[in-house]
C-alpha cells in the first residue's frame, strides 16, 4: 500500500497537522471502495465523511456515498465527471489523484480494520476540540450561560460522542434472539413469582405486568388525591428493599434481586418522600412525623426504621425545574458510579424541553419529553416509571375511571409508553356523594344504604387499571390501600380472577 498525500485543502485540520490522523488507512479505505463498490456496504456503519482528515479524502467518500446510495456506481470515471461539473476537480488532486488511489487499495476484510482506525482517530480529534471548546468557553465569561449549564453542555458533548463510538449491536439472527427469549423466561421460571422483570411485590400488579421490564418506559397516571406519588414510592421502596447483587469476576456487580432505584422528585423535597416512606414502613400518620406529634414508643420505631433504612439503594434527586436533558444526564452519572435499575419521575409535566425556545407549544415539548424518556430507558437498558397528570374531563362523567384519551397531550405520551396505568380510588368520589337520609323517605333511606354498602365494598382498595401494555393484556388490578399512612399492599388472598377483566 503506497502512502500518498492528497493535494491539501482548507479544512478545520489544516492549521493542525499534530492533529492525530492516518492518510494511508484513508487512502486503502476509498481506493477499496473505488475498486468494488461492495466494500462500501462494509464500512458504511462505521465510517461517515467527516471522519477523514484529509479534505480531498471526506469530498471523495462523500460523492462515493451519494452515487452508491443512489444506485449509481463510484468510479474513477463517475467521479471525475461529479467533481468536473461541481468545479471541485482540483479541489481533490484531479483526475490522476483518483488513479492513484486505486493503487493504494486495501482488499478482504482488512478494510474494516481501517475504517476503525479511521474512526478512533476521528474521535481523538473531537475530543481535543471538544477540551478546547470546555477551556475556550471556561476562560470566557458569559452572563448567560454559568458554570454549571458549561458543565451539562460538556457532559452532552462527551456523551455524543461515546454515542458515536459505539456501533451498536447492529443485526442479530433470528437465531440468536430466539436464546435471548429462551434465557429470559429461563430466569422467569427459576424467580420467585415467575416473573421476567423487576418485582414490585404488589402480587397481582407484578402476575399481570410480568415485573417492570428494562428498557420500557411506564406510565403511571391518575386525578390528583388518587395516590400516584404514594404508589411509586411504595415500589421504589420494594425494589430497593430487594436488592441483592453479586460481584463478578471483572469487579462489578450484577442485580440478582431488587434493584438500585433513581428517584426524581421534582415536586416534592427528598426529606417529604423519606417522611412518607418512614410513616409506611412504621405505621406512625406521616402528619403526626412532620409535626413531632410523637410519643417515646413512636420515636424509638423511628429511629429503629431508620437504621433500617439507611443504606437503602434508593437515591433521590429533587432538584426542581429541570428539563429532560439535565435529567437524562444525571441518570447517566449515576448510572456510572453506582449502576442503576430502575428510575422513576414525579412527574413528567414538570419537566421542560431541551430546546428551551418559547415558540414551541407543550405538545411538541411533551412530544420531546416521552421521546428523549423512551430512548434513555433503552439506553441504560432499565425500566422508567414516569408519573403523569390527567386532564379534567375525567371530572365531567359519571364513570370517573381514567382512560387513554383523558392524559394531558395524550398523543405522545400513549404513543411512546410501552405501559399506560391509571391509579383509580373509587372511595376517593363516593365518599363526597353520600345521600342524605330522610326517615320519611323510604326511597332516600334506601340510596343512602346502597351507598354505604358501596362504600364498605370499596373502602381501603384502590384499582390500578392497565390501560396499554406492549408485553401482556390491558385491565385492572385490585390494591389495597392505606390512607392514613399512604400505603399500597396486596389484598388478602382471593381468587385472583376477582381482579382481572
Amino acid at each position: 500500500m503506497t502512502d500518498i498525500v492528497p493535494m491539501p485543502a482548507q479544512s478545520d485540520n489544516a492549521d493542525r497537522p499534530d492533529l492525530p490522523h492516518n492518510l494511508s488507512a484513508e487512502a486503502a479505505v476509498i481506493g477499496s471502495i473505488l475498486y468494488d463498490n461492495n466494500a462500501f456496504q462494509r464500512v458504511a456503519d462505521i465510517l461517515r465523511p467527516s471522519d477523514f482528515y484529509a479534505p480531498a479524502h471526506e469530498e471523495i467518500y462523500a460523492a462515493c456515498q451519494l452515487l452508491i446510495q443512489n444506485g449509481r456506481v463510484a468510479d474513477g470515471v463517475t467521479l471525475r465527471e461529479q467533481f468536473e461539473k461541481d468545479e471541485r476537480l482540483t479541489n481533490i488532486g484531479g483526475a490522476q489523484y483518483l488513479a492513484e488511489l486505486l493503487d493504494s487499495a486495501a482488499f478482504g476484510p482488512e478494510v474494516q480494520d481501517y475504517a476503525r482506525i479511521i474512526r478512533d482517530l476521528a474521535m481523538r480529534r473531537e475530543l481535543i476540540n471538544i477540551g478546547a471548546g470546555v477551556q475556550s468557553r471556561a476562560m470566557v465569561p458569559d452572563r448567560e450561560t454559568d458554570g454549571s449549564q458549561q458543565v451539562e453542555l460538556a457532559e452532552r458533548e462527551l456523551f455524543a460522542l461515546a454515542e458515536r463510538g459505539s456501533t451498536g449491536r447492529g443485526f442479530s439472527t433470528f437465531g440468536e434472539a430466539l436464546t435471548e427469549s429462551l434465557q429470559m423466561a429461563e430466569a422467569a421460571f427459576k424467580r420467585d413469582g415467575k416473573i421476567a422483570g423487576i418485582a414490585t411485590r404488589l402480587d397481582d400488579l407484578d402476575h399481570k405486568m410480568g415485573g417492570l421490564h428494562s428498557s420500557d418506559l411506564i406510565i403511571l397516571a391518575g386525578r390528583p388525591s388518587m395516590g400516584k406519588t404514594s404508589l411509586v414510592t411504595n415500589i421504589a421502596y420494594n425494589v430497593a428493599a430487594d436488592y441483592r447483587g453479586e460481584k463478578l469476576e471483572d469487579g462489578s456487580t450484577k442485580t440478582i434481586a431488587g434493584g438500585k432505584v433513581a428517584f426524581f422528585s421534582l415536586e416534592m423535597s427528598s426529606e417529604q418522600l423519606a417522611t412518607r416512606i418512614l410513616a409506611e414502613r412504621t405505621g406512625i400518620n406521616a402528619h403526626k412525623i412532620r409535626q413531632g406529634d410523637l410519643d417515646k414508643y413512636d420515636f424509638e420505631k423511628l429511629r429503629d426504621a431508620t437504621e433500617e433504612l439507611q443504606n437503602l439503594p434508593l437515591y433521590i434527586d429533587d432538584q426542581g425545574g429541570i428539563s429532560v436533558s439535565q435529567l437524562a444526564a444525571r441518570a447517566r452519572r449515576l448510572q456510572r458510579s453506582v449502576g442503576i435499575d430502575l428510575i422513576i419521575i414525579d412527574y413528567i409535566q414538570l419537566l421542560s424541553g431541551t430546546s428551551g425556545k418559547s415558540d414551541v407549544n407543550r405538545v411538541q415539548e411533551v412530544t420531546q419529553i416521552t421521546t428523549t424518556l423512551k430512548a434513555l430507558a433503552k439506553e441504560l437498558s432499565v425500566p422508567v416509571i414516569g408519573l403523569s397528570q390527567l386532564s379534567r374531563a375525567v371530572e365531567q362523567r359519571d364513570d370517573k375511571r381514567p382512560q387513554l384519551s383523558d392524559l394531558r397531550e395524550s398523543g405522545s405520551i400513549e404513543q411512546d409508553a410501552d405501559v399506560v396505568m391509571f391509579v383509580y380510588r373509587e372511595s376517593y368520589y363516593l365518599e363526597r356523594t353520600e345521600p342524605q337520609a330522610d326517615p320519611n323517605d323510604p326511597a332516600s333511606s334506601d340510596k343512602w344504604t346502597a351507598w354505604r354498602q358501596r362504600m364498605d365494598d370499596v373502602y381501603g382498595t384502590a384499582e390500578v387499571i392497565l390501560g396499554k401494555q406492549r408485553h401482556g393484556p390491558i385491565g385492572k388490578v385490585v390494591l389495597a390501600f392505606d390512607a392514613n399512612i399512604t400505603r399500597f399492599g396486596n389484598l388478602d388472598r382471593q381468587p385472583r380472577g376477582d381482579f382481572d377483566e
